[in-house]
């Protein structure tokens, strides 16, 4: 099923357009154009008027160079030290607690609760109800209460309730049901803050290392959640110490609150905000000027940049 799954993305992908952005910063000012105007029209098909943008907010770029390893880790750990705190803490306490409960769940049920293996992927699929269940229901709280507010509260309120549960298992009152519930409300929150931080670090870097940016946090980040399975399957053991196994609950728990307490500290607010005001493009030659001046009409909504692939900063300067 996977390599089917695989060839259907192809698919989707080959036909899907770059961000306009991302045909901005590669000189493709044609294909910018419509994409935007297709996306614009689809949401007046909607009913939503779009208001003209002000000269205001005219940002002036150069076709982006190809950024290498070297810069990239200038940009991201040196220019933004704070927000490259933020994202791995936000990754790494995420990666951690999902493969540390969700790659070893089936030995739990197993050893702790004697459930036979046959019977195990139900309680996946319960699971994993609960993790799509919030980002969809949850999800849009994000953008109107606010990014810190919520990756702060959905990622220690998951470990709070993670702690809760750790100390109702070692005291022997769950079953495998009861279990499966608690791991449904734990990860119904801590799904909806994870996927908060896969957004967070795409839009608080420049465009041209967003894409990198993910990756590279990503892969930080299983670097640690390559961990928690290898160590909460030592905890678990035979099934015959649930002792260990909660201090590896309160663990996940620890790590998750701290992830929590990193996002309120460090979060950007973002929410209604253009990506080039959380952070500047890496290719702009020019920042968005005054205040267009009472009595000049405002521009209509185009993309349009006014330099083309071809020219020089100095020749924009001539201009």
């Amino acid at each position: 099923i996977g390599p089917v799954l695989g060839l259907a993305i192809l698919i989707v992908r080959r036909n899907l357009p770059e961000s306009p952005r991302w045909q901005i910063m590669h000189g493709r000012i044609g294909d910018a154009e419509e994409s935007i105007s297709e996306i614009e029209r689809g949401v007046e098909r909607c009913g939503a008027r779009l208001a003209p943008v002000d000269e205001n907010k005219a940002i002036e770029v150069q076709p982006a160079q190809a950024i290498g390893y070297a810069a990239l880790t200038r940009v991201l750990f040196r220019e933004y030290p704070s927000r490259a705190i933020l994202a791995s803490a936000l990754m790494i306490s995420q990666s951690f607690l999902y493969n540390a409960i969700f790659f070893t769940y089936t030995l739990v049920l197993g050893r702790f609760y004697g459930v036979p293996s046959r019977f195990t992927p139900v309680y996946l699929i319960a699971f994993a109800l609960g993790n799509l269940a919030g980002p969809f229901t949850i999800g849009h709280l994000f953008d109107t209460i606010g990014r810190r507010r919520m990756i702060t509260g959905t990622y220690i309120g998951s470990g709070v309730l993670l702690a809760i549960t750790a100390v109702l298992f070692y005291a022997g009152a769950l079953d495998p049901i009861t279990q499966t519930i608690a791991w449904c409300v734990i990860f119904f929150f801590a799904s909806a803050g994870a996927s908060a931080a896969y957004l967070t670090v795409s839009e608080v870097f420049p465009l041209e290392v967003r894409a990198k940016a993910i990756a590279v946090f990503f892969a930080i980040a299983q670097c640690f959640g390559a961990l928690g399975p290898v160590i909460y399957g030592a905890l678990i053991g035979a099934g015959d110490h649930p002792d260990r196994l909660l201090v590896g609950y309160l663990l996940g728990a620890t790590v998750m609150i701290g992830g929590g307490l990193v996002a309120w500290f460090l979060a950007v607010d973002a929410e209604g905000k253009s990506l080039e005001e959380i952070a500047p493009a890496l290719s702009m030659i020019r920042q968005p000027g005054p205040t267009r001046p009472e009595g000049v009409p405002a521009p209509n909504r185009r993309l349009s940049e006014r330099i083309s692939p071809r020219q020089t900063t100095a020749e924009v300067s001539d201009e």
